[in-house]
């Protein structure tokens, strides 16, 4: 999850000299940490607070009406993880005990996945304050940090089995698919009777057999999108250089809303339309003088496009490979309208369930932590 986004760096207080830290993932590494005898829940007052801890946002839900995403680049400012996630803890004062899925080890401050994953489990055994801790598994089980630790690879890119393994009880019989547009991935993950079936367990496999896709709405630069793009009746080049990205193509598109808020953007002005008119002028080395609001159209449209032809190659390719086509689509994150445009463009004939009709935006584009408390607080079936 390394990259551009969210170059500004914030003002946070430094961590408490207990924390462990890796210096960019280089320098001599501690010990790995020896976690305290955690007290086991009880039947009363229980009440979870899952994490998505992610390489360039971390998103937290109790599992009914709370969610919400924070913005963290994690190959710039992993130094204030701790701070972060106590901060996101002290949103929800109830919650006793804490469930974490990740993706944010693949961030390039860490040598390997395990480094990293060791080091969101320690900075989460800090930030967590002694309450009760559980990780979960690309096996689908949720254990305690020390074995989550002692099996990082199977703690490591877990988000994608909580959502499915949630969604699986809208296609609870028969054949169906999750599909995840969020800001940096698309993931399709087939299901089984409810149960994701995937033939990939780790990122790299997953991208092999088509089940994670490498793009999202937001952070995906648009010269990976495409080589050419209309510029007034020629085809121009795109600069392979992070000028622009999806995100400027959905704002000029209003596909997603303004945020002047936001500047983790390629060059770190506010998520608008006017600043990204001006980045997509960038893209074909142009600026804001010759270029139009004509021309930012044309080229959004043309990069909305190929994207979408992308995915649905893709889909198509897994579709075919199924013992029977999906039945029911359960589509989620913020990218959901482009998850329509891809099953329209891949003639795929199926049931649709909304997951931010289900539970409303802010719950499907935290779908993974929302999941993760949802099934914490059910316990194994």
């Amino acid at each position: 999850m390394s990259g551009y986004a969210g170059r500004s760096k914030k003002s946070i207080s430094p961590l408490p000299a207990k924390s462990w830290s890796v210096a960019s993932g280089r320098g001599r590494r501690r010990a790995p940490a020896r976690f305290p005898n955690q007290p086991r829940p009880t039947a009363f007052s229980m009440k979870w607070l899952a994490l998505d801890i992610g390489g360039a946002n971390i998103k937290a839900a109790d599992g009914e009406q709370f969610a919400v995403s924070q913005p963290f680049p994690m190959w710039e400012d992993s130094r204030h993880l701790v701070d972060v996630l106590r901060t996101l803890i002290a949103l929800v004062p109830r919650a006793t005990h804490i469930a974490a899925t990740m993706t944010g080890e693949l961030a390039d401050c860490f040598s390997t996945k395990a480094q990293g994953v060791e080091f969101i489990l320690n900075a989460l055994n800090v930030a967590a304050d002694g309450r009760h801790t559980r990780v979960y598994l690309t096996n689908g089980r949720l254990v305690s940090l020390q074995a989550a630790l002692r099996q990082p690879l199977l703690a490591s890119a877990s988000n994608w089995h909580a959502l499915a393994s949630f969604a699986g009880r809208y296609v609870a019989d028969g054949s169906g698919l999750v599909m995840d547009v969020g800001s940096t991935t698309c993931d399709l993950i087939p299901l089984v009777d409810g149960q994701p079936v995937t033939i990939g367990k780790t990122d790299t496999n997953r991208m092999i057999n088509g089940e994670l896709i490498y793009t999202g709405v937001q952070r995906t630069p648009v010269c990976a999108i495409t080589q050419l793009v209309p510029w007034r009746g020629r085809k121009c080049p795109l600069a392979h250089e992070v000028f622009a990205t999806m995100w400027d193509v959905y704002l000029t598109l209003d596909a997603l809303p303004e945020d002047p808020s936001r500047k983790d953007t390629a060059d770190r002005r506010p998520a608008t339309k006017e600043f990204a008119h001006d980045r997509l002028a960038r893209a074909i080395c142009a600026d804001r003088e010759v270029f139009t609001d004509a021309d930012a159209r044309a080229i959004a449209e043309a990069l909305a496009d190929a994207q979408i032809k992308k995915i649905a190659s893709i889909i198509t390719q897994l579709v075919a490979r199924l013992q029977q086509p999906p039945h029911t689509v359960v589509i989620s994150g913020q990218g959901e309208f482009l998850a329509r445009a891809v099953l329209e463009r891949a003639k795929i004939k199926t049931s649709i369930v909304s997951l931010t009709r289900e539970l409303g935006p802010e719950l499907s584009s935290c779908g993974p932590a929302h999941a993760l408390a949802v099934l914490a607080k059910e316990g194994p079936k």
